[in-house]
């Protein structure tokens, strides 16, 4: 016969199994496995269960310091759980950009809180090979070139809207609003959706849904994968959203009938599902506005801050308009509508440095790969390893802030790329900004394409100079917070002051 004090018992029991279930699984989800012992040091600063704390606070001052306190200049050491190892050197980079072992979309996908997490419904390495092939299809000259007189429209018709609206106020307007919005635009031309890129409502909504990824990045997540957050929720709300804005369109072609030429087009005829589709436009979006939006608006504001660039890219583009002008009635636009892609591409190399520039001052924080094989991947001949399952960091201003290999690095100098200086060659792998190995950006050369573009047309239609919210000039662009772990806008306002070329 059963009492009441077996019943207490037994109640207390189950609840006794529940807690202790729980805390195996919250220990589980917590426990940082151990580093092989031929990984690199250990940083003093890795705290347990959360990390190091200073790769997210201080992330420059974080792995300059760790990488000064190892004899490799390799260090360890904890994102929450996640083994991460920071390499440097030539070593290091080599094995980074390098090795077939490590993957690149893996390490972002965890290590950047920037990244969507939007899972395409098969397995990671499968749809990375089919996105890597695919938007390497897509990018093609030829399909570039199909392009190129709808790209260079946008961008006239843009930088137009820019003027008229600076002619009716005090001729300032935010580069890192409407030259942003502009690049937006491009890229949804040329890796979306032909409807979103011309309706300005959509562009603008569109648009807004990803800066809502953008921001509400959660280090929670990082550190915690299984925490859900209030700004993992409106990221994620925000990912939903867009993917019902491409379904829809989908669905509204495959009902009509209707159809574009336009990336959505293609993979709709490659028989690609709405999941598959979504995912990976939207992958493509963000990967080219995260940091392309961005560069391109802090290369007009670096030639507005210095009178002599600025005026060699004039230079550059006038002399490209005069050669290939063959009507004396020819407007600037009309020849710059005209220019072939072999035109655009080989034709204004100061402009092109310009970028280049741009983005070695303007990308901080580092780069990630994850260790997908099966075991330990040696990092060159140091004797050290990378852990099965862990992932590697290489800290960006290794290279770029390097004074051994660029001089006065913190200078905007684009003549340091030039053939007769060629500070990039000093040392290998020495320029970051566009991958090496088996990691070059596949999205490199329309990223060139598109900048040249959109200063071209711009300097060609605009005086500008640097100015204030209130359209007061100043002296100097603000320092850049290296310590941020992503290219950024600028956190004092920035804005142009621009008017009609005479």
């Amino acid at each position: 016969m059963t009492t009441a004090l077996d019943h207490l018992e037994w109640t207390t029991a189950v609840y006794c199994g529940l807690v202790a279930g729980l805390i195996l699984l919250l220990v589980s989800a917590v426990r940082q496995p151990p580093f092989p012992g031929n990984a690199p040091p250990l940083v003093k600063d890795s705290y347990p269960v959360v990390g190091a704390l200073r790769f997210f606070k201080s992330r420059k001052s974080f792995c300059q310091d760790s990488s000064s306190r190892s004899k490799t200049g390799n260090y360890s050491f904890y994102v929450g759980k996640h083994r991460v190892v920071g390499v440097s050197g030539l070593q290091g980079r080599k094995t980074f950009y390098e090795s077939k072992e490590l993957a690149m979309f893996e390490g972002y996908s965890v290590l950047l809180s920037a990244t969507p997490d939007i899972d395409p419904g098969e397995g990671e390495n499968h749809f990375v090979s089919w996105f890597n092939k695919t938007i390497t299809k897509l990018l093609r000259k030829e399909n570039l070139v199909k392009n190129l007189p709808v790209l260079v429209n946008d961008a006239t018709s843009a930088v137009s809207q820019i003027l008229d609206r600076c002619a009716k106020s005090r001729g300032v307007f935010d580069p890192f609003d409407d030259i942003n919005r502009l690049v937006y635009q491009l890229n949804m031309r040329t890796l979306g959706a032909k409807e979103i890129a011309e309706s300005p409502a959509l562009l603008k909504k569109s648009l807004g849904l990803v800066d809502e990824v953008n921001k509400n990045n959660s280090n929670a997540r990082i550190v915690f994968g299984f925490v859900i957050t209030p700004t993992y929720l409106r990221r994620f709300i925000a990912a939903g959203r867009l993917y019902l804005m491409f379904k829809q369109l989908q669905r509204d072609r495959s009902r009509t009938g209707r159809r574009e030429q336009d990336t959505l087009q293609f993979l709709m005829d490659e028989g690609a599902d709405t999941l598959k589709i979504v995912t990976f436009i939207v992958a493509s979006l963000f990967a080219g506005q995260l940091n392309s939006g961005v560069n391109v608006a802090w290369v007009l504001c670096r030639l507005a801050a210095d009178a002599n660039w600025a005026r060699r890219v004039r230079a550059e583009v006038d002399s490209a308009v005069a050669k290939r002008r063959t009507r004396p009635e020819q407007t600037t636009l009309d020849v710059l509508k005209e220019l072939t892609i072999d035109d655009w591409e080989s034709g204004f190399p100061t402009t092109v440095n310009c970028l280049q520039e741009s983005v070695r001052l303007q990308t901080v924080g580092a780069a990630f790969r994850k260790n997908m094989s099966r075991g330990d991947v040696p990092i060159g001949n140091t004797g050290e390893v990378i852990p099965k399952g862990g992932f590697a960091a290489l800290a960006i201003d290794d290279v770029h802030m390097n004074p051994e290999i660029y001089t006065n690095p913190s200078v905007f100098d684009p003549g340091r790329f030039s053939p007769d200086r060629a500070e990039d060659k000093k040392v290998p792998m020495a320029y970051g900004g566009w991958g090496h190995g088996r990691h070059v950006c596949l999205g490199m050369r329309f990223a060139k394409l598109e900048h040249t573009i959109v200063t071209a047309v711009f300097v060609a239609m605009c005086d500008f100079s640097l100015c204030d919210t209130y359209g007061q000039e100043v002296d100097g662009l603000p320092t850049i917070d290296r310590e941020k772990r992503v290219v950024a806008k600028p956190d004092e306002p920035i804005r142009l002051k621009c008017f009609a070329r005479c």
